[in-house]
């Protein structure tokens, strides 16, 4: 599982959210998405890679602005894992 972090400018309340949530559901197989216009970003939950170019042009599409992308392996925290 891979974890990306989507750093985003221009989201403004719930509903910014919202339409990068539903662009990347959209476009993209992947099993969870979360966007926060508080912190700036996104972070997107897949088994697999993203075409970073795509990534970009899907939000850019939606009227935001892509600032960096971050990858990093994503473990799911169960109740007893530590």
């Amino acid at each position: 599982m891979l974890k990306i972090t989507v750093k985003i400018d221009g989201m403004m309340c719930g509903m910014c959210e919202a339409h990068i949530n539903d662009a990347i559901h959209s476009n993209f197989s992947v099993k969870k998405v979360k966007s926060s216009h508080s912190k700036g970003k996104t972070e997107i939950i897949t088994e697999n890679s993203l075409d970073e170019d795509k990534l970009r042009e899907v939000i850019k599409q939606t009227g935001y602005t892509v600032a960096g992308i971050q990858y990093e392996p994503y473990e799911k925290k169960g109740l007893f894992r530590r």
